[in-house]
This record gives structure tokens, sequence and C-alpha cells, in this order.
């Protein structure tokens, strides 16, 4: 199954198609974007010539196992959204995704036990599948929460990126649960579209946008239902074979530290006990590796929070106040000097140079 391949070069994007695992940060398996010329072709436009003009081969999507880079990838919806002028591409492309399209790793959390065990492991393994964004789910009085991060630095049309991801975690659901299946609520930490008909068409629920996180929330009594495919036999078998998979993976420790750290920011438990206790480690032992790697626990939180900054000042309309606020700042002043030392800007500054920059030229 996990027979050796050859890296090759296609019209100038490093596609990589897998020995045993992913080796290199910020790649992606192209299996949940693979409708990009089927949505192309929807929209009225040519996929080879849309693909042609970013330098890509219409080859790339031949297989669900080719590797992309991951800001690559995020740049070609950025381009497909330009070119067809859909400013919902990044759902349309979400919503022909499912399980499947995450080989493996969809493979085994369709034959868990039971939906809980599923995302579990789909959460778990998820690095498997990409190396540039995570994903977790936690449970807050009752209600289940499963959310995407795009860790990877500088990486383009977050929006988009992230609406296919909540998109896609809907499919997953249906497809564990049932087809009528219906969040609590849809999160996007983006702006409200102006056209949210197609948010509601596939969603079925509540949305909010101007959220801290791309995200669904549903009762956490859906984790406790069984699975009527799931067989033991199989399970345990993928579960052995996913797990010696990830032993050759040997993904280094500064990046599954920042894996976790977004979303530990979030949602307030991001302190040096916290994450060394989510390894199951004590915290000088947490340093120790980290000062091994060449990195820092402090070094790793100030890009984290960084990131999450620009993310949510670029994406949402959220008050200075209230990013700070969410990245566990004691005062929004604290903040904004945090935040000019970064880029030397303050966070109103940084927002306002950057929408004037994205600003559509009236006179184009």
């Amino acid at each position: 199954m996990f027979a050796d391949f050859r890296r090759k070069q296609v019209s100038g994007a490093d596609i990589v198609q897998p020995q045993s695992s992913f080796d290199r940060e910020g790649l992606v398996r192209i299996g949940p974007v693979m409708a990009i010329p089927e949505v192309l072709r929807d929209l009225g436009a040519d996929p080879a010539a849309v693909l042609g003009e970013i330098g890509l081969d219409p080859g790339l999507f031949g297989s669900p196992d080719n590797l992309i880079g991951y800001a690559t990838r995020a740049r070609l919806i950025a381009h497909c959204v330009a070119r067809t002028g859909c400013q919902h591409f990044g759902l349309l492309l979400g919503q022909h995704a499912s399980l499947t399209s995450f080989g493996l790793v969809g493979l085994l959390a369709r034959s868990s036990p039971d939906v809980g065990t599923a995302l579990r492991n789909f959460v778990h393994y998820f690095h498997l599948h990409v190396s540039g964004a995570s994903a977790d789910l936690r449970v807050e009085d009752a209600v289940a929460i499963l959310s995407y991060h795009i860790n990877q630095r500088r990486t383009p049309a977050t929006d988009q990126v992230g609406d296919g991801a909540v998109a896609i975690m809907v499919n997953m659901m249906r497809e564990l649960c049932d087809p009528g299946w219906e969040p609590l609520e849809a999160r996007f930490a983006h702006q409200r579209p102006q056209d949210i008909w197609p948010f509601r068409s596939h969603f079925r629920a509540p949305l909010r946008f101007d959220a801290e996180e791309y995200a669904l929330a549903f009762s956490a009594q859906t984790l406790e239902c069984p699975l009527p495919e799931a067989g033991p036999e199989l399970y345990g078998l993928l579960r052995r074979e996913i797990d010696a998979l990830e032993t050759r993976h040997g993904e280094d420790f500064p990046a599954q530290v920042r894996s976790v750290l977004r979303t530990a920011i979030l949602t307030g438990h991001a302190s040096e006990d916290e994450i060394a206790r989510i390894f199951s480690i004590h915290g000088r032992t947490l340093s120790r590796r980290l000062r091994q790697c060449g990195s820092g626990f402090r070094q790793l939180m100030e890009e984290s929070r960084f990131e999450l900054a620009q993310q949510m000042l670029r994406d949402t309309t959220l008050a200075v106040s209230r990013i700070a606020e969410v990245l566990g700042y004691t005062s929004a002043s604290t903040f904004t000097r945090s935040f000019r030392r970064w880029s030397g800007n303050t966070p109103t500054g940084w927002r306002q140079s950057v929408r004037q920059r994205d600003a559509p030229d009236e006179d184009g």
C-alpha cells in the first residue's frame, strides 16, 4: 500500500508523491480539492487555462495522493476566485469532498466504532494528510466543537480555505451520522459575505461570521453515536498501519507544538504547563526538547499569536480590544505594543493598510 514513489516536477509546481509519509512542511494531499477542475467548468472557466496561468499542470489532479504546497494550493484557490468572480469558490470546493478525500486517515475514521472515536482519530492523524494546518475537537458545556486552524505562515485566501474546511466538516458529519444531519452552528473567521445563500443552503444551520475560528458546533451527544459499518478487525488493521506510518513520519517537535498552540490560545489554555500536559511531559521537558531543536516556547507562542492577530485583523471586523482578549492579553494596549514590535505598525494601522492594499481598483 505504501510503495515508494518519486518526486517529480510538473510545470513549476513541486508535486511530491509520498513514500510513506509527508516529510516536508507545508504540504497537503490534493484529494480534498480534486474537484477544482470540475468547479471551474461549472462556473464557465477552462480548467487547463486557469491552471496554466499560474504554472500548474492539470496532471496534478490525476491522483488524490499527489501533494502540493499548502500555500501554493491557497494561491491556486485565490486565483480561481479572481478568474471566476465567485466569492464562495472555497465553499463550492468543500462541498465536493468527503472522508474518502483524506485517504487512509478518512478510512480509519469511517471504520471507527463511534462518531467520537472517528473524529478523535481524524484530528490525531490529520498531520499525516496535511502539513500547514491542524484540526481540533473539544467539548464545552455539552457542545462539541470541531475546528480547523491554518498554521502555515503567509497563507493567502484564508477565508476561502476556511470556508472549504467547514464545508468538508459538515460532509464528514453527514457521512458518519445521517445525510440530514445539521450542526448547532457553523462558524467562520471572516466578515459576513454579501451573499450568504450558498452558506445557508449547504449548512442548513445558524451561521456565525466574525468568529474566532473556523468550526462546527454540535451536540456532544452526537459523539456517542455508534457507526454501523465499524468492524474491529479492519479497525485494528488500519490503526496498526497508520501508527506505523506516523512513526515513519517523524514530524519535528516544534511543528507539533505549533500545531496545538493556536487552538490552545483560542481556548485560553496555552500556558507552557498546559501544552506540556498535552504531550504527557513535564514543562521542563517541553522546554528542553524545544531548545534541542533550536526553538523555544515563548518564541512559538509569539509567532502563533502574531499569525492569529493578522488573520483576525485581515479577515474579520472584530474590535482590537476583542482580539487582544481572544489572544490572552491583559489589555488592548499590551497587545498593541506587542503587535507594533512584530510588525512595526499598530493593529489598527496594519488593518487599514492591508484593506487599502486589497481593495479593488475602481479605475481598473
